[in-house]
């Protein structure tokens, strides 16, 4: 582990990794606009609402894009050009 890592940094990239849904590559590197390194894929992590205190219309699941190397959520979207 590099000297500046700490061990909950570590972990949370091993989580981060472990719990990715898929990974998609891009067509072209671009900069992650967190840690400004060039990334050439993204990766796609589940979120599952666990708690609400009131009755919610919002749906229970969804989807948020990462970057792979910080991990920091990006915005991106999923979907087909038509």
């Amino acid at each position: 582990m590099p000297a500046n890592e700490s061990v909950s940094d570590s972990a949370e990239n091993n989580t981060s990794e472990a719990q990715a849904e898929a990974e998609y590559q891009l067509e072209t590197p671009v900069l992650c606009p967190s840690c400004h390194k060039s990334v050439r894929s993204l990766r796609v992590v589940r979120m599952l609402r666990t708690r609400v205190n009131f009755t919610s219309t919002l749906p229970r699941r969804g989807r948020a894009i990462v970057c792979p190397a910080c991990s920091v959520v990006v915005s991106a979207e999923l979907g087909a050009l038509s």
